[in-house]
């Protein structure tokens, strides 16, 4: 592990995202998708749709930032999220077809000691 805890947390909360959506049949197709544009977090594809995932980690009690981890996805961060989706299509041939594209948000909420108290799974969040 690195000595950044909010990156460490980061990593921990991806995987247990990443956990979440094998335990519900997705088959995950990415992990930390680099773009022009920045990172996605995950790429997934269910029986119907691929499936561009935004994972944000909180701690219960943490005075930084939003007080759910869902809040953190506001406006600019979703027309981010379409471009790094757009640029990873564009690039990405060696992919699943899916007639539908659809962005989830996966939110995280973990112990100061970093057990895990709640996974919340937003389909079609914007």
């Amino acid at each position: 592990m690195s000595t950044d805890r909010r990156h460490d947390r980061g990593e921990l909360g991806e995987r247990i995202a990443v956990q979440h959506l094998e335990r519900r049949g997705y088959e995950i197709v990415a992990r930390n998708a680099r773009t022009r544009h920045g990172e996605l977090d995950v790429v997934a594809a269910d029986e119907r749709a691929l499936v561009f995932c935004e994972v944000k980690t909180r701690v219960v009690g943490g005075r930084r930032g939003p007080s759910g981890p869902l809040d953190a996805i506001g406006p600019a961060k979703q027309r981010r999220l379409r471009a790094l989706a757009s640029d990873w299509l564009a690039r990405t041939h060696d992919r699943p077809f899916r007639r539908e594209l659809r962005f989830d948000a996966i939110g995280v909420t973990l112990t100061p000691d970093d057990r895990l108290v709640a996974v919340e799974h937003l389909e079609g969040a914007f």
